[in-house]
């Protein structure tokens, strides 16, 4: 597992609040490092604690859940999936070191395809160049596969083009090997992919009980979203339908609880300086937070505040 950037804080348990604390995410350019820089950002200036970015190709789970970072940002059912040894991790065996925070926004993800594509629907994928494979994030993989099954296809009925993570794909699609972008709506690889190639239009899924269903089965918790066009979204000039589920944050059961009680405190207190931070945060919602994630408990600093401010009943 190789770091992009980073600084690993290890657990100092004696000393914890003096120490710097990390946060996992995926590489520069994706939603959730842009998310996590925000975060961090806010920690910092809004707590006790020093936050430090720690950007890597890989799930942030892996790293968390073995000790080299306190926090690590994901997707709920990719955090869900590691911790019963399912999905992905079939065969690995439960990870019982994880410990739930809550999520912290929606990711609102879509397949792109250039303005002048005459691609208008995510059927007319079939026999075209998809990004495939992703060793290094699973998960990617299961959320283009989700879009497919909402539109009755499989990979089995497009040109699988390998590659190892998120960005690797976006360079893959600005170079015309494949012809479709997987990415978050609105983050810094999309904005760049609009740049390069002229344009982007979003191709929208399909809202009806059996495709909803056909989607769900691959991706457990996602559901779909109805977004408008809006100045820091590219591809969408009309109320288009994408598939959300949800940003989760979590920590590891040996961070202390003073500190994840602290961090969830902060984040919980400033919104507004999280979207001024990051615009997309605006989908982030503070009462949402104490929204449980199955086989994930809460860690104890996390539901300790959660207590205090009545979102646990």
């Amino acid at each position: 597992m190789q770091a992009i950037c980073c600084l690993a804080a290890p657990f100092l348990i004696g000393a914890a609040q003096a120490q710097p604390v990390s946060i996992i995410t995926t590489a520069p350019g994706s939603f959730t490092h842009s998310a996590g820089a925000a975060i961090a950002k806010v920690i910092t200036e809004k707590s006790k604690h020093r936050a430090v970015l720690q950007a890597q190709a890989a799930s942030a789970v892996i790293a968390v859940a073995a000790g080299t970072g306190e926090f690590g940002m994901g997707n709920a059912h990719d955090t869900t999936f590691y911790v019963t040894g399912t999905g992905e991790y079939e065969g690995q065996g439960p990870k019982p070191n994880l410990r739930n925070v809550g999520p912290l926004s929606v990711y609102r993800v879509a397949l792109h395809v250039r303005e002048s594509s005459p691609m208008k629907s995510i059927k007319d994928l079939k026999g075209k160049r998809v990004s495939a494979g992703f060793n290094a994030q699973k998960a990617i993989g299961r959320i283009i596969e989700a879009h497919l099954a909402n539109a009755g296809l499989s990979y089995n009925d497009v040109q699988p083009v390998l590659v190892p993570n998120v960005r690797s794909s976006a360079d893959d699609f600005m170079t015309n090997k494949t012809d479709v972008l997987f990415f978050a709506l609105g983050s810094a690889a999309v904005k760049q992919a609009a740049a390069s190639v002229g344009g982007l239009r979003v191709l929208a899924i399909e809202d009806t009980p059996e495709a909803r269903e056909r989607m769900e089965k691959v991706l457990p918790g996602s559901y779909v979203l109805n977004v408008k066009p809006a100045p820091n979204v590219e591809g969408l000039k009309e109320p288009t339908n994408i598939v959300a589920f949800d940003m989760q944050f979590f920590t590891n059961k040996d961070v202390p609880d003073d500190v994840v009680y602290n961090v969830t405190k902060t984040l919980y207190e400033n919104k507004a300086a999280l979207v001024q931070a990051f615009r997309p945060m605006a989908l982030f919602d503070p009462k949402r937070m104490a929204k449980p994630l199955k086989a994930v408990p809460f860690h104890p600093g996390a539901e300790k505040f959660y207590n205090e401010v009545g979102l646990l009943k």
